[in-house]
């Protein structure tokens, strides 16, 4: 991403397929959504994502987090604000 697209922002919302160290592009995009914050996540900044449950994360604590509320640990409630800004 050069200087220019982020000046225009995000425009498009991108379908991809998780896999075990990669991803699939399935709609071509310029970013995804955070499945529990909502944020967009440009293409080139994502990091984090669920193969299982086909989720992409805006950070890793956010990943650990839900991980945590999926297998239904006690840990996943402890925070009054579980999903802040943790970039």
């Amino acid at each position: 991403m050069n200087r220019y697209e982020k000046s225009f922002g995000l425009t498009k919302e991108a379908r991809l397929r998780y896999d075990d160290g990669e991803y699939h592009v399935v709609i071509p995009g310029d970013f995804v959504r955070c499945a529990v914050t909502g944020k967009q996540i440009p293409l080139s900044e994502l990091r984090y994502w669920s193969v299982e449950h086909q989720e992409a994360y805006a950070s890793a604590a956010i990943s650990f987090r839900r991980y945590l509320e999926l297998i239904g640990h006690p840990r996943a409630s402890e925070s009054p604000e579980p999903y802040g800004d943790e970039d």
